[in-house]
């Protein structure tokens, strides 16, 4: 059994690609749920559907999230109503979130929502949320304290970020299967996501970064830092706000308790000796994922460095 653990969507695409080397139904996925917010009543999980449309081959492969040829006439009618629709939500998309909610509202459990989703669109891969719990990421700006979501996406990333909260994530348990598919992996592959708020909250559930101390399985993390910048979202902004150096030296410092091997772009190959003054072993090739061909490679790569 492989276990990953995700964020949204550079860790779908490089699950695009493991799906292609190792069996789907002998992978875990752990998914980061802090980004989670509530939007017109509805729960919205957009880690964990990024992951599950893009495994289920219906995600917008432009855009990285949302449903394929998606249409978006509900939100212009509740812009005609007065409301914000800053958070872009599809029609169909928006079909998951009042599924989800009903399900969440009967009394199942995120864990238990999140199965019955995946298997609904034929997910082979067990996905499964991070937490049952709330816990929500809090950006701190010059501007004042503001959900990930909002800083982001409303914002689009342009305050200075101050400090980074997970709020509620003191009293998180790890959902069922977390803590198990940690202990019991052959190996373990932490995807090219945001540290900061895309595995950090993962780690920070109660017992996670035990377990990734414990298990015998050999961990390999994938850098989503490439000369010096994110492929895409803003981890550089949160990095630089928490005054960790914006590199693939600043992830491995992240991981420098729990990973075994990083994988860093070519472009960073000048860093592989100040990786491995930390203790990590590195493995330099092209982690850039623009075809499928390009995330097989890389999938193939990190199953060689778990080899190691």
């Amino acid at each position: 059994m492989i276990t990953t653990l995700a964020g949204g969507v550079g860790a779908a695409r490089f699950l695009q690609g493991l799906v292609h080397v190792v069996p789907p139904e002998e992978i875990v996925t752990i998914v980061n749920t802090a980004d989670d917010i509530e939007f017109y009543g509805l729960h919205i999980s957009p880690d964990v559907d990024i992951v599950t449309y893009t495994l289920a081959n219906i995600v917008d492969q432009e855009k990285g999230w949302g449903i394929r040829e998606d249409t978006f006439n509900c939100l212009d009618m509740l812009r005609k109503y007065g409301y914000e629709t800053w958070f872009m939500l599809g029609d169909k998309d928006l079909a998951t979130h009042i599924h989800r909610t009903i399900l969440l509202k009967k009394g199942l459990k995120l864990s238990e929502v999140t199965e019955n989703i995946r298997k609904t669109l034929g997910v082979k891969v067990k996905i499964i949320p991070m937490t049952n719990d709330r816990v929500q990421t809090k950006i701190v700006t010059n501007v004042g304290e503001m959900h990930f979501q909002e800083y982001l996406v409303k914002r689009k990333a342009q305050d200075p970020v101050l400090d980074v909260k997970f709020e509620g994530i003191e009293k998180a348990e790890p959902a069922p299967g977390v803590i198990e598919s940690i202990l019991n992996a052959d190996g373990i592959i932490i995807c090219p996501s945001n540290p900061i708020v895309s595995i950090g909250p993962i780690l920070s559930v109660k017992g996670v970064k035990e377990a990734m101390k414990k298990t015998e399985a050999k961990i390999v993390a994938i850098s989503p830092i490439v000369g010096g910048a994110p492929i895409k979202g803003p981890a550089d902004k949160l990095m630089r706000g928490l005054g960790i150096e914006v590199s693939a030296v600043g992830v491995a410092k992240v991981y420098k308790d729990i990973i075994d091997v990083l994988i860093i772009d070519n472009v960073d190959k000048d860093l592989k000796y100040r990786i491995e003054e930390l203790g990590i072993k590195v493995s330099v090739t092209n982690t850039i994922m623009k075809t499928l061909e390009d995330k097989i490679r890389l999938a193939k790569e990190a199953l060689n460095c778990l080899s190691l």
